[in-house]
């Protein structure tokens, strides 16, 4: 029953910082549910052991998954964009030189 808590947990978190982030876009849940687990891993570690709870199941693991899984999130969008203004450069570059790949 607790693996279907913490995957219900993984939904919400990667829902939740997917609205964040982007707004009203449609939500990724690949990317989502990937920046949920590497978020709630690194931040609710983090928060959780500067709360001095340990590694023990309280609010400040939930507050630090959120806040870890929004800034995975907008790392992760960061990277995407530049990489397709990268591109979309290359494309613009190769259509002035008159070079088609």
């Amino acid at each position: 029953m607790l693996i279907f808590g913490l995957i219900g947990f993984a939904f919400m978190v990667a829902w939740l910082s997917q609205l964040l982030v982007n707004g009203g876009r449609p939500v990724d849940w690949v990317q989502g549910l990937v920046a949920a687990l590497i978020g709630s891993f690194i931040g609710g570690l983090l928060f959780s052991l500067l709360a001095g709870d340990g590694l023990a199941f309280r609010p400040s693991g939930l507050v630090g998954s959120i806040v870890g899984a929004v800034i995975v999130t907008a790392i992760w969008d960061a990277y995407r964009r530049s990489q397709r203004q990268k591109q979309q450069a290359a494309a613009l570059k190769a259509r002035r030189s008159g070079r088609h790949h």
